[in-house]
C-alpha cells in the first residue's frame, strides 16, 4: 500500500526523518554514557540530583519527540510510491534495527525511572557495554539503506 499524494513531498519526508534520526541517536549515544557517571555517584547527593535533571530534559525533550518523529516519517517514507522494493531483503534487517533502537529506548527510559529512585541495578561497566549498542545498530540500519545488500 502506497499514498501517492507523498510522492512530491519525498526529498523533504526523507529530510525530516534523517534529522529525526540524527537527533535520537545522539540522545541514544548519550543517556547512556550519562548512567555511566550518575551510576558512581552517591544516591541523593548533588550531582546524583543533577544527573536526574539531565537525564529527564535529555529524555523527554530531545529523545522521546526525536523517535517519534524517526518513526512517522519513516513510514511516510514506507508509503511513498517507489521507495522500498518490497521483494527485497535489505528493508527486513533494517527494520529490525530500528525495532531494537526503540527496544534499546525503552529499556534506558526504564533505568531513568531505576536512578530517579535512586536504585543502582546496573554498574557502569554495564553502561559502558550498553554505550556501544546504539553504534552496532547504526552501523546495521547505514549498510542497509546505502548499500542494499540483499
Amino acid at each position: 500500500m502506497t499514498i501517492e499524494a507523498l510522492g512530491p513531498w519525498y526529498a523533504w519526508v526523507k529530510a525530516a526523518h534523517l534529522i529525526s534520526v540524527v537527533a535520537w541517536m545522539a540522545g541514544l549515544f548519550y543517556l547512556p554514557r550519562l548512567f555511566v557517571y550518575h551510576s558512581g555517584t552517591a544516591p541523593g547527593s548533588e550531582a546524583s540530583e543533577l544527573f536526574k535533571v539531565m537525564e529527564r530534559r535529555l529524555l523527554r525533550g530531545i529523545m522521546n519527540p526525536a523517535m517519534i518523529a524517526a518513526w512517522a516519517f519513516g513510514l511516510a517514507l514506507v508509503l511513498t510510491p517507489g521507495v522500498v522494493d518490497w521483494r527485497a531483503g535489505w528493508w527486513h534487517a533494517k527494520m529490525t534495527g530500528f525495532i531494537a533502537l526503540t527496544v534499546f529506548h525503552h529499556h534506558l527510559g526504564y533505568a531513568r525511572k531505576d536512578l530517579l529512585a535512586d536504585e543502582r541495578r546496573h554498574s557502569a561497566r554495564y553502561w559502558r557495554w550498553m554505550n556501544e549498542v546504539p553504534t552496532l545498530a547504526l552501523v546495521l540500519i547505514v549498510v542497509m539503506v546505502i548499500v542494499k545488500p540483499f
